[in-house]
């Protein structure tokens, strides 16, 4: 009977397909059509014929709708038909916006197709679940604004102009966006991400990408930036070892619904539609059972599934009595409008037989109130078999635990199967909203990966009880990682690892038996919020010679005093435990590479110490790097003889020293398995005398050249979460002008951009001026070299003064604050 069933839904689909989408014609659409498709209400195909205001409604509606819906169960997919289309919307949570063409450029938006963060005053660390795909965007501003975060990948884009990756607060400083993910995409102009804390670029291309924060990766990208991590801190892969694209749905020359599957490709740089169409192949819509909310349960699914059908979601919440079981080989599963599974029992939402080619993607799986032994799984138990030829592979992905609903699970994602890849997940427990708690919403793992040669990229994981990653299986390999580490730990004992014996569990842990692995660009990150927690090490990885790691840094967020994170990789590097000064905030380790016995063999000795007072608390010290036979990962600082710091580069300030006393110092190189290097020549130097403090500020104005959103008055306004920027890279002559109002007496100048600490002059000249005009020769030049810079000079009298930039980096030229003193 229930074969029947499907049959029946089969030709109807096919039917309905002939008849509601149909060959272009010249007379105008009705609007109403435009959700009376096979795919229900929820989601909207638009004809260019259409009246352009009538889409324009529609679209403001539902934005209007779920602007800040972070939880809605509400579900939207907007699909444009090949065509031009004269709007600018804007798009809101749960809402996926797709062309139907075969390509990009066969569906244009010309006007504007943006996302903002309004809702939350510029913050854009929340903007999730939502998607923009296989269509162009010609701005009429010149610009497309994104400011997204996790689980908002954007593919196959053709944006004619410039992109930015965030937006601007009430006061038009650029607020925060924390990680985003661009594929098979092209950009005409410049990439500018400004705050955006990390992101992921893979088999894309633009005219130019402007700066970084702390973690971007490009893999595969035809025109990367160029620096070295990790300042900039870019991590660049020249080519993808092994992907296939993510399958869409479009509209064929007949005008019947297709999907496109492309084909498994290797060794690739940039997108794969720039000069003909994308390798793959298509499935017509009749192939595929359409699941709807409202009328489909698990029993139907499984049934479809078991007679060959392919799978596609329309947007909604599915509640499952039991597991979506995907059996045949080359199955296709495609969510629109970001549909959400719950496994209402207790079981796995999603399984996966160990077999060939199947393609998830789309799909957002809720825990449910009952725990979940994963929420999905690839393959079952121990797997031998090789997929190699043509592997399952899960695009854009997201499984929570809590938020939306209380749920519970023990694994996010299980990976059984070889040769998995993956592209672009989000593996969440949530930190806040609904069940959000220790032991309420608990998850163990978000990930395990069992099998041999699992490729993924761009993985975020965040928030779970135990080890976020564990990685069982061989030969793996991760390109981008970003993970917050839970935040709601309530003491110490209740995280502990190794049977109490270590302090927290690992974000990323290789297991100890796994002899070969690599991953390139890991981001962990910290925000101990209730109690003072330390882990001590964001990563663990055995000492194999086969396992890698390219460019790993620890973040200090925010969090409890005496919280941390102790070292970044096997009890190596730095500790993070505060905001300031930045290297409590943020470590570095740019290479670790394993080496199958015990390294004693000490770095040598670094040479050429100097030390320099920069003020009358604090001492600059800069030497020659050390080298080792595996790899210098750091260095330890010390003061007359007692540890002060450690540094992963060859410079260091030393602060909140005491005016006019002499300070020696000794650096050591340390290398990965521990071992310090003899100590190099001494140094000294003297701080500064003290001064009066600094001169007052009151009445004093600012301007710059250029002027940004961050306003000049920030330089002077007392306030530390304010600064003053270009707005652009640093070139030579841009500057500040400070008018005193009166004629002031001052020997020193202190520009403080801590915070973003990459934005320091490059390269500077200071004049003074009695009238603004006439300026003379600089009084002071000198050249930056950490967030805090100190010009010293003899005493001036005057009015203006004016500080002029002469060097050249990627990074804006931002300070916090300056301040004169006599």
């Amino acid at each position: 009977m229930l074969k029947k069933v499907v049959s029946a839904v089969s030709i109807l689909a096919i039917a309905l397909s002939i008849s509601a989408v149909k060959p272009a014609v010249t007379e105008a659409a009705p609007i109403s059509e435009a959700n009376s498709t096979i795919f229900g209400p929820n989601v909207y195909v638009f004809d260019p014929t259409m009246a352009a205001a009538d889409i324009q409604n529609i679209t403001s509606s539902v934005f209007s709708s779920l602007e800040s819906s972070e939880f809605s169960s509400d579900r939207k997919a907007f699909l444009f038909k090949p065509g031009s289309y004269n709007l600018n919307f804007n798009v809101g949570f749960y809402t996926q916006v797709s062309g139907l063409g075969q390509n990009p450029n066969d569906v244009n938006i010309n006007g504007g197709l943006n996302i903002n963060a309004d809702w939350d005053n510029g913050n854009a660390t929340r903007n999730f679940w939502r998607s923009i795909e296989n269509l162009s965007i010609t701005p009429s501003g010149g610009t497309t604004q994104i400011a997204v975060s996790q689980a908002a990948p954007l593919r196959r884009l053709h944006i004619k102009g410039n992109l930015d990756l965030f937006d601007f607060d009430a006061n038009w400083n650029a607020g925060w966006a924390s990680g985003g993910f661009l594929a098979d995409s092209i950009v005409d102009n410049a990439v500018v991400p400004a705050s955006q804390q990390q992101w992921f670029s893979r088999n894309s291309q633009w005219g130019s990408w402007a700066n970084g924060v702390w973690n971007m990766v490009f893999v595969g990208v035809t025109n990367p930036p160029a620096g070295q991590f990790p300042d900039p801190p870019y991590t660049v892969v020249d080519r993808t070892p092994v992907i296939r694209e993510k399958p869409y749905l479009y509209i064929n020359g007949a005008g019947q619904y297709q999907v496109f599957v492309p084909s498994l490709q290797s060794n690739t740089q940039g997108v794969s539609w720039a000069n003909g169409q994308t390798p793959g192949q298509s499935v017509s819509i009749d192939q595929f059972y359409i699941a709807r909310p409202e009328t489909s349960s698990a029993a139907d699914m499984n049934t479809a599934l078991s007679q060959g059908k392919h799978l596609l979601f329309t947007p909604g919440i599915y509640h499952l009595s039991d597991t979506i079981r995907i059996t045949n080989a080359n199955t296709v599963v495609l969510g629109i409008g970001i549909p959400t599974l719950i496994p209402d029992n207790g079981k796995t939402a999603i399984s996966v037989n160990d077999v060939d080619g199947v393609k998830i993607a789309g799909l957002t799986i809720d825990a449910g109130p009952v725990n979940s032994p994963s929420l999905l799984e690839v393959g079952a138990g121990a797997s031998t078999l090789s997929h190699a030829g043509n592997p399952t592979s899960l695009h854009d992905i997201t499984l929570r635990t809590g938020g939306a609903s209380a749920g519970r699970n023990d694994t996010g994602l299980k990976i059984n199967s070889n040769d998995v890849i993956a592209d672009q997940l989000w593996i969440w427990r949530a930190d806040h909203g609904a069940g959000a708690g220790w032991t309420s919403n608990a998850s163990k793992n978000g990930l395990i990966v069992n099998g041999s040669n699992v490729t993924i990229y761009g993985l975020f994981n965040e928030h779970h009880n135990e080890y976020q990653t564990l990685w069982n299986g061989n030969g793996g390999r991760v390109y981008f990682y970003q993970s917050e580490i839970p935040y709601d730990v309530p003491n110490q004992a209740a995280w502990m690892s190794k049977n109490g014996s270590v302090n927290g569990y690992a974000s990323y842990k290789v297991a100890d038996n796994v002899t070969s692995h690599e991953a390139w660009g890991l981001g962990v990150y910290s925000y101990f919020r209730d109690a003072a927690v330390k882990l001590e090490s964001a990563i663990e990885v055995p000492n194999a010679p086969g396992v890698k790691l390219h460019h790993a840094t620890t973040i200090w967020l925010s969090g409890t005093a005496g919280s941390e994170i102790t070292h970044i990789i096997n009890n190596t590097g730095g500790r993070v435990y505060a905001n300031s000064p930045a290297a409590a905030m943020r470590q570095t380790l740019s290479e670790f590479a394993g080496t199958g016995t015990a390294d004693t063999q000490a770095p040598s000795t670094p040479a050429n110490l100097t030390a320099a007072a920069a003020s009358s608390s604090s001492i600059n010290l800069n030497w020659t790097a050390a080298t080792d036979n595996v790899g210098v990962t750091g260095y330890e600082i010390y003061r007359g003889g007692t540890l002060a710091g450690t540094t992963a580069t060859t410079s260091y300030s030393d602060s909140s020293l005491t005016a006019a006393t002499a300070y020696s110092y000794t650096v050591k190189a340390k290398d990965a398995a521990g071992n310090l290097s003899a100590a190099s020549n001494a140094a000294t130097a003297t701080t500064q005398a003290g001064s009066a403090a600094a001169l007052d500020r009151s009445g004093w104005t600012a301007t710059s050249s250029p002027t940004s959103g961050d306003v000049p008055a920030n330089l002077l306004d007392g306030s530390m979460s304010t600064r003053w920027s270009t707005g652009t890279a640093m070139v030579p002559r841009q500057s500040f002008t400070v008018d005193m109002k009166a004629v002031k007496s001052f020997k020193k100048i202190v520009m403080d951009s801590t915070g973003s600490d990459g934005d320091y002059p490059r390269g500077y000249e200071v004049y003074v001026s009695n009238d603004g005009s006439n300026w003379g020769s600089a009084v002071v030049t000198g050249s930056g070299s950490g967030p805090v810079v100190t010009a010293t000079f003899a005493v001036q009298s005057a009015r203006y003064i004016k500080v002029v930039q002469t060097g050249n980096a990627t990074s804006w030229w931002s300070i916090r604050e300056v301040n004169l003193y006599n």
